[in-house]
């Protein structure tokens, strides 16, 4: 597939990218050398070829879910302004 400058011209426009008139011939140029490119990875045999690997497949390791410090809770509410039933209480900000 090639483009030519009516094409890039057109896409430049859909894409809302202002291009002056000496820029056309070099993204003319460059947008066919990527498609160019496209054309020869598409040609390309995978025939035989393992597929990569993919991030959903692969397991976390976690580690167990065990308590790893003691209860704290009445040491560190103890300089909060104000407490009820080990929560923290707190000015209303939304009305």
């Amino acid at each position: 597939m090639s483009l030519d400058r009516s094409d890039v011209e057109r896409i430049a426009h859909l894409a809302r990218l202002a291009m002056n008139e000496t820029e056309v011939p070099e993204y003319t140029e460059s947008l066919n050398s990527i498609l160019t490119l496209i054309d020869q990875l598409q040609a390309t045999s995978t025939e035989g070829v393992e597929p990569l690997a993919h991030p959903l497949d692969a397991v976390q390791r976690l580690r167990s879910d065990e308590v790893s410090e003691a209860n704290q809770r009445e040491a560190l509410q103890a300089c909060a302004p104000a407490v009820e039933n080990g929560l923290f209480l707190v000015p209303k900000v939304i009305e």
